[in-house]
């Protein structure tokens, strides 16, 4: 996805170029991104100004949950994978760029019909969505999921628009719902104001947990069955964790040393019992998964990796 998302359209940036408008605010790399229909346009409101982005649509679109589409913007090496930059630029007034009275103003509607034009535009308040369908007429989409992308812009907006210098205001901070659901799993009652950065990316490196948790569970269960049947140890009740460190254990004790999760009994069962695995287990899938076509190969249960 980052390498279909790293370039711009480069006849687009031509077209503009022979109408006369101002340069982008950053260069646009040779790319036809106005032929992916799944690419949609997106009109970002910044402290300053407005931006007009390129972003993917599946990343709003069913059966993506919309309680994981924070995910794509942990950081902005993340967001940028999603959602590309178009053009940026400021309005001293914007109340006067885009209002119900007087519509949108030229400035603004060159600017957003100058990247595909009449194609599908994500807008961050119902009232732009109003105007622009009805001024423009440019089909416009104002949803929960585009709010939570427009979140993920704001929370990224130092990367992915490094020009705009002016701080959000905090009545100006969007909450994403899906975030705030997944720490509200974990107990974690954090108000949107008071979401940052390291709460963020603490938040995705624990989903990144839970998902490879969910990932590795049933093969690491169908482990700690053959240590009972090899070992004689019950792993009931024992967490992935447990089960891990007792693999470990079975072909790198020293590198486990005295572990709290398996107790010095089972640690030598483990051990002299070490040989005995060698025709149920492959050794190699147990320490480098992701060379392996399955994370934990059971060679009684399918082909070696």
């Amino acid at each position: 996805m980052k390498k279909r998302f790293s370039s711009a359209s480069s006849h687009l940036a031509t077209k503009r170029r022979r109408r006369g408008a101002p340069a982008p605010s950053r260069p646009p790399r040779p790319s036809d991104l106005c032929r992916i229909r799944e690419y949609m346009l997106l009109l970002f409101e910044t402290p300053s100004g407005f931006a007009v982005f390129l972003f993917c649509g599946s990343l709003i679109n069913p059966p993506r949950s919309l309680e994981d589409i924070w995910l794509n913007f942990a950081d902005s090496n993340t967001a940028k994978g999603v959602v590309l930059l178009m053009e940026f630029q400021t309005f001293e007034d914007k109340s006067s760029a885009i209002n119900q009275n007087t519509g949108v103003s030229e400035r603004l509607a060159d600017m957003i019909r100058a990247w595909l034009p009449g194609k599908k535009m994500a807008v961050g308040k119902p009232e732009y969505k109003e105007i622009i369908e009805e001024r423009l007429e440019i089909e416009c989409l104002y949803n929960k999921r585009v709010m939570e992308v427009m979140w993920g812009i704001q929370n990224c907006m130092p990367g992915l628009i490094p020009i705009e210098k002016s701080q959000l205001a905090k009545e100006d901070r969007l909450p994403s719902k899906g975030l705030q659901k997944f720490l509200k799993c974990y107990d974690c009652n954090v108000k949107p104001e008071m979401v940052n950065e390291q709460i963020v990316a603490t938040a995705s490196a624990l989903s990144e947990c839970d998902s490879v948790e969910m990932k590795y569970s049933v093969v690491m269960r169908e482990a700690g069955a053959v240590i009972k049947d090899v070992s004689g140890i019950s792993c009931e009740g024992w967490s992935l964790l447990d089960i891990a460190t007792a693999l470990k254990m079975i072909w790198k004790p020293k590198k486990v040393g005295n572990s709290s999760l398996v107790s010095k009994d089972e640690a030598l069962r483990l051990v002299n019992d070490a040989s005995k695995y060698e025709a149920l287990v492959n050794k190699h899938a147990c320490f480098f998964p992701r060379k392996c076509k399955r994370p934990l190969c059971f060679i009684s249960l399918t082909k070696k990796c």
